[in-house]
């Protein structure tokens, strides 16, 4: 049985913390494909800046991590937690 998870991962250009929060996510999604074939992740990025709701909610928490559209983490990413997060279920 196939697994299908929608990480989103909400920042804004110039964040280093988003860009950190970015190399962690794509890490961990090469890790869980790695490990686990019937798991499949799509990735995508949104800015606040593009978006007046996410900036409303977000902007002083980004980067924001939603798995499934929900809140993961914010600020820092911990690679572990998502990890145990993707590979649950």
């Amino acid at each position: 049985m196939t697994r299908d998870i929608r990480l989103t991962l909400i920042g804004k250009p110039g964040c280093h913390l988003c860009d950190d929060a970015r190399e962690v996510v794509q890490a961990v999604i090469a890790e869980v494909g790695a490990a686990d074939a019937a798991t499949r992740i799509a990735f995508d990025e949104r800015s606040i800046l593009d978006d007046a709701a996410l900036a409303e909610r977000y902007a002083e928490e980004i980067p924001v991590l939603l798995v499934d559209g929900e809140v993961h983490d914010f600020w820092r990413v911990d690679p572990v937690r998502l990890k145990t997060a993707l590979l649950a279920g």
